[in-house]
């Protein structure tokens, strides 16, 4: 498959399971040098044989290679339930893109790219995933589940996404992720991608709903998805440009370098209050940017799934 000419259409991704495959496959196949190496796209994971224990699950092919007895762990002894929370507000789909790259992908697309590749992990750790995705409405939701249906139905959702294009749709984060915590009752492990971009509340209610999906001793991951080289260095050249608030539809006339020292120190310290926060109130903090690639995503899933058990 020609993994760049897939991602070249105008209409999106025109198979994002066979995508999120292939960024799993990359980056398994990445992990020799990493401590994850032990990671198995068979089963959930091997562990030390005791003695007395049944020797149903015994891996022999592992023992005729290393000498020693190791047993595979399924999903009913590591079984976990995931679920990814998606901003599909309109400041997601910035920059606003004729086609797709894979060193060209805007926020949504990312994000969607990035949550199908975590889906395609717990499939193969046989665990539970449900999906929520808002913008001024609660769009979609669907509760955490481990069947082949269930995970072409997010895949479904996910590519529909990508394709919304909603257009001056204020974000309203704080409301939803309250919504979505009222319905997480058991738990879980919970996934939010979002660019951080509310035009109506201040970030005090932000933050607030980010502690209320704590509860019920959830475990919570902040991707916190944007362009580095645009939204955070302000990378534009020195020509008079139009700047647009995609969420609102205001707009303003000027030239970048003007303002590029003040853009910049104000953008690093939201960016600093956003990590220390999420430190306050034991969340993970990562950062998302759209130009890397996924590693740092899947391998924050594999870290966080270890503390989780």
């Amino acid at each position: 498959m020609n993994l760049q000419a897939e991602l070249n259409k105008t209409e999106g991704f025109k198979n994002l399971e066979l995508l999120a495959k292939q960024v799993v496959e990359g980056f398994i196949a990445g992990m020799h040098k990493s401590p994850f190496h032990g990671f198995s796209a068979e089963f959930a994971e091997h562990k030390i044989y005791n003695r007395g224990e049944s020797t149903r699950h015994i891996d022999w092919k592992l023992f005729a290679k290393t000498d020693k007895l190791y047993t595979k762990r399924y999903d009913d002894e590591t079984n976990l339930r995931c679920h990814i929370i998606l901003d599909n507000s309109s400041s997601m789909h910035y920059p606003r893109m004729n086609s797709f790259s894979l060193d060209g992908l805007n926020k949504i697309g990312f994000s969607a790219l990035a949550a199908a590749a975590l889906m395609q992990l717990l499939k193969k750790q046989r665990d539970a995933v449900g999906l929520s995705i808002y913008s001024d409405a609660y769009d979609y939701y669907a509760p955490e589940k481990g069947s082949e249906r269930h995970h072409q139905m997010l895949l479904n959702h996910l590519s529909e996404a990508i394709l919304s294009e909603p257009e001056h749709k204020p974000t309203e984060t704080y409301k939803y992720l309250h919504e979505i915590a009222e319905k997480i009752h058991r738990r879980s492990m919970i996934f939010v991608f979002t660019d951080m971009f509310q035009t109506v509340e201040d970030d005090t209610k932000l933050f607030e709903a980010l502690r209320h999906l704590k509860y019920n001793k959830h475990e919570v991951i902040l991707f916190h998805v944007f362009d580095k080289e645009k939204e955070f260095t302000f990378d534009f050249d020195n020509n008079p440009r139009r700047f647009i608030d995609v969420e609102t539809g205001e707009s303003i006339n000027l030239y970048a370098h003007n303002i590029k020292d003040s853009y910049q120190e104000m953008v690093a310290n939201y960016f600093d209050a956003i990590r220390l926060k999420c430190a306050q109130y034991k969340i993970k903090y990562v950062e998302a940017d759209i130009t890397k690639n996924f590693n740092t995503i899947l391998t924050t899933y594999l870290i966080e799934r270890q503390k989780f058990a």
